[in-house]
Formats: structure tokens, C-alpha cells, sequence
């Protein structure tokens, strides 16, 4: 679905992206974790045809996507993170109206069904709505396009709590099993049961691009007593400290993505060569 290889970009002369390589399939919702300024939104525009890249290749549905071919463009959806370009003085029935014959697969009763799910009146004018209840709309006409890529940027910032919970529910019941999801996200907890494959992106390497599987093969979560001395992470917990070691004795585990992405950026070189050697 997507090959990118030896990719880098940059703002005029700051270096965001350097050498960066990768490969996501169909059918997978990926996280897409990193610290701020990691070039995460920024990777997100050049898979979507936005961004040029500096060097390097990125081929996504056997197309360059900054050639902007109308044979590309149908066939993915990326939603920014800043939606003011639904927030016009019109309904979501009208914006779908609009924008729906763009995407050949559109379905207008997925639709209506994920805008009952966020309990949202399709025809309220869009400009009326707080921030949150355009973002429901935003990712409703995301989900309906029924695209074979789907390119979500920090998804449920502005989401209330439960409307969280039907996001989640929603990417899982109505996203198709073909498409290919990347989802970046510093809200790591808001997505922690639909995720796998996580990605954690550094500007300068891919450190891990791993499923939850593997991840769990690898390493260990758990909670102790004491800080274990070979702990590649430890933060204090009721009960204890949650830990992050190497799974040296194949103990089965549960991943816990927020203490993964903290130990792996306290141990960047350790977690890369751990999984790049396995």
C-alpha cells in the first residue's frame, strides 16, 4: 500500500524527516507516535500528495502522491487536525453533497449511520457547531468516503470523553477491512485498543514499526514492587511501578503503548536494534 524509502524533507533548511523508511499494508489501523516536532503531520502531507520530499521515494497505491492525479486522490481521505475547511456555513448533508462525488465508493448511509452514532444532526450548518461536534462530522464523512487509504491527524482532539468511546467503536465497526489506517496521535490512551501496528517516529529513523504481537514478544509489561535493575523503564503506578524490560524468558504480557513510547525514547538506539535484529 505504501513504500517509503530513504525519505527526508525540510523547511527551508531545518531538517524534519531524514532518511526515513517503511512499509504499511492493507487492511491495518497503524499508530503513528512521536515527539512533537518528529515530523509526524509533516510525513502524514507527503504520503497525502501535500508535502514534496526533499529526496527519497514515497510510492503510495503504485502512484507518486505529490503528482496530485485525480486517479490518487479518490482512492485516499486525510483529515487534518484543524478542520477549518468543513467549519463553512453549510449542513454536513451539503458539505457530503459537495465532496461525495470525489470518492467513487462513498456510502451516504454509512454516513447517516456513523453521524447517529455521534449523536449529530446532519443538518445543522456546520459554523454553528463547537469545535467537537465539527470534528464528529469530519471524521463521518472520513470514514463514509470508503477509501483504500485513510489519513487521520490527532483524530480525537477536541472529543469529549464519550464520544471518544464511540470513535473508537466507530473506526472498528464501519472503517473497511481493505483500507489501510494511519492514525497519528498524541492521545495515546484515547486509542490504545484499536491501534496495531504501532509506528514511533523519530526525525531521523522509523524506531519501531512493529505489531502489538511482536511487541509483546519482545517485551515485558509488568508491574512491580521494586524497580527491576534491568528495567528499560519505570514509572510509579498504584500497587507499584509499571515496568518495560526485555522479554528474556517469554512471559506473556499486555502492551502498554503510553510506557512503550516512553521507554522507547529513553532507549531509542536500545528499542531499534532490539526489533531491527529479531
Amino acid at each position: 500500500m505504501i513504500q517509503i524509502k530513504d525519505l527526508s524533507f525540510k523547511y527551508g533548511k531545518k531538517e524534519v524527516l531524514n532518511h526515513i523508511s517503511m512499509n504499511l499494508d492493507a487492511g491495518k489501523i497503524y499508530g503513528l507516535l512521536g515527539e512533537n516536532g518528529a515530523g509526524k503531520t509533516t510525513l502524514l502531507k507527503i504520503i497525502a500528495g501535500l508535502q514534496k520530499p526533499y529526496r527519497g521515494d514515497c510510492i503510495v497505491c503504485n502512484e507518486i502522491p505529490f503528482q496530485r492525479r485525480p486517479s490518487f486522490l479518490s482512492r485516499i481521505y486525510y483529515l487534518p487536525e484543524e478542520i477549518d475547511y468543513i467549519q463553512n456555513d453549510y449542513s454536513a448533508f451539503h458539505f457530503a453533497d459537495l465532496n461525495a462525488p470525489f470518492y467513487p465508493n462513498f456510502d451516504w448511509e454509512k454516513f447517516k449511520k456513523v453521524l447517529e452514532e455521534f449523536d449529530l444532526d446532519g443538518t445543522k450548518k456546520l459554523n454553528k457547531l463547537s469545535h467537537g461536534q465539527a470534528k464528529k462530522a469530519a471524521i463521518s464523512f472520513a470514514v463514509a468516503a470508503n477509501v483504500e487509504l485513510l489519513l487521520l491527524d490527532e483524530p480525537s482532539n477536541g472529543l469529549d470523553i464519550p464520544s471518544k468511546t464511540i470513535f473508537r467503536k466507530i473506526m472498528a465497526e464501519y472503517c473497511l477491512e481493505s483500507t489501510c489506517t494511519l492514525i497519528s496521535t498524541h492521545q495515546v490512551r484515547d486509542l490504545e485498543n484499536l491501534i496495531d501496528p504501532i509506528i514511533i517516529l523519530d526525525n531521523r529513523a522509523v524506531l519501531l514499526n512493529e505489531s502489538l504481537e511482536r511487541i509483546s514478544e519482545k517485551l515485558c509489561f509488568t508491574l512491580e514492587s521494586a524497580i527491576p535493575s534491568d528495567a528499560l523503564y519505570a514509572e510509579p503506578t498504584l500497587g507499584g511501578y509499571l515496568c518495560v524490560s526485555r522479554n528474556n524468558n517469554e512471559r506473556e504480557s499486555r502492551v502498554n503503548i503510553e510506557a512503550l513510547f516512553n521507554a522507547t525514547m529513553q532507549h531509542k538506539t536500545s528499542i531499534y536494534e532490539l526489533f531491527k535484529n529479531a
